[in-house]
């Protein structure tokens, strides 16, 4: 039995909010253990700047891996199911997340250990290309009329919810002796994924097809034109919002890597502070960004979507700054508020431009359209964050202004292509009233 239509907005927010918070936990504590502990033990070597490196290396492999992904499940997701492909893809995420936890390292098996790592970080990158997607049509598509925006918001709500259960799991288990965590206390964030992994799929499974799609597939069983593949069709017809919506995403996806997994890497490693300072300072923000998140989205909903994004990606471009500043200090409240000015700005973005970007595309091809955009600029712009970060970090070791300047860059991307895709609306919006 179906539940009542009327519970089913409230239903699919929640499923997006608890499904993405479960896959951003798996893919936070892949993050987290690539910054502190992968290094020393699948790449093994004398030279630390090498093997951290290395690990971030795999970190960028399952960003790589995301657009395949994006595809596989943005064509099931068009033409089969929004939901069935989400079914699919949490158990993919979940199935890996454990495999990695019971991995042999290098120690153990040698070579063989970082690329069977490597194996699974592509098939758990698959899995999170085609989740993001979906999650966000699910509860957006779900909405009551002229609340999109809002409703999509809470798939993006998933991301700090898992970073903060990722942090807590992580600051466990780095309070064990070196030598325990080294060997096997690592796993157990991995591990626990399973019990997450049914609490998922009992919350999915109690969510209906999205009534969008489902209005759309009746259109196309009727209409006598044939069908091309969704990413051809986006290919073809929509690859200009497809490139500006790829760029629009920068900010929240590259920003995100930035504030977390790079500084991680930075503070411990060139501000030679503790691996639990860090750890803690990060999960306070983590709880800021999730209080922030719902109130940028009801915000923008106020103001416009549009004025919204344009006025924190300028905020952001500014925020690098200060927060170096105050995280050079090594105090615990001075780090927590210089990292949370900039994680403010990129969570109002992130939280919004969901919704935003998924108004771009048309219904029987959105699923596929907003899944490219995101995990190409995932690929390109979360994938190789840290790496830079790291590059900048040693190359100008000592100053901060680099990496400032990096950031500034990042959510002056996000800014350009948030205001070309407004111009690009507006016009096409004109356009459809001039046939009325």
């Amino acid at each position: 039995m179906k539940p009542p239509a009327s519970s089913q907005p409230r239903r699919a927010a929640a499923a997006a909010f608890i499904g993405t918070m479960i896959e951003w936990y798996d893919f936070y504590i892949y993050a987290t253990a690539a910054a502190l502990v992968f290094g020393a033990l699948f790449f093994p070597s004398d030279d630390k700047l090498f093997s951290t490196m290395a690990a971030f290396g795999t970190f960028a492999v399952g960003f790589f891996a995301r657009p395949l992904g994006g595809i596989i499940f943005g064509h099931i997701g068009d033409r089969i199911g929004r939901k069935k492909s989400l079914i699919i893809t949490l158990l993919m995420m979940g199935v890996v997340t454990v495999c990695i936890g019971l991995l042999p390292t290098y120690a153990q098996i040698g070579a063989a250990a970082p690329v069977l790592l490597i194996l699974l970080r592509i098939v758990q990158g698959i899995a999170v290309g085609g989740e993001w997607g979906g999650a966000v049509l699910m509860a957006g598509e779900h909405a009551p009329k002229g609340r999109r925006n809002f409703f999509a918001s809470f798939a993006q709500l998933g991301s700090p919810a898992g970073l903060i259960l990722s942090l807590l799991a992580f600051s466990a288990v780095t309070r064990l002796p070196e030598e325990d965590l080294m060997s096997w206390g690592w796993r157990l964030p991995f591990l626990a994924s399973s019990l997450l992994l049914l609490v998922g799929l009992a919350i999915r499974l109690g969510v209906n097809e999205s009534p969008e799609f489902l209005a759309s597939r009746e259109l196309a069983a009727k209409s006598t034109r044939k069908e091309q593949a969704p990413v051809m069709e986006v290919l073809r017809t929509a690859w200009r919002p497809l490139l500006l919506c790829i760029g629009a995403n920068t900010l929240g996806i590259a920003g995100v890597y930035f504030t977390n997994t790079f500084m991680i890497a930075y503070t411990t490693q060139q501000l030679q502070l503790p691996r639990s300072l860090i750890l803690e300072c990060l999960f306070v923000v983590a709880i800021i960004q999730f209080c922030i998140q719902p109130l940028a989205a009801w915000l923008a909903e106020k103001i416009g979507a549009t004025r919204f994004l344009c006025l924190v990606s300028l905020l952001a471009m500014a925020s690098p700054y200060p927060m170096f500043v105050l995280v050079s200090s090594g105090q615990a409240p001075l780090i927590i508020l210089g990292i949370a000015l900039a994680v403010v700005c990129m969570a109002s973005f992130y939280a919004v431009i969901a919704g935003y970007v998924s108004g771009m595309f048309e219904t029987r091809v959105r699923y596929t359209a907003i899944s490219l955009a995101y995990q190409i600029c995932g690929a390109v712009a979360g994938g190789l964050t840290p790496l830079i970060g790291t590059l900048l970090a040693h190359k100008f070791a000592g100053q901060w202004w680099p990496m400032a300047l990096f950031y500034s860059l990042i959510a002056a991307t996000s800014l350009v292509c948030v205001l070309s895709l407004a111009r690009r609306h507006a016009s096409a919006e004109r356009v459809e009233l001039a046939t009325i």
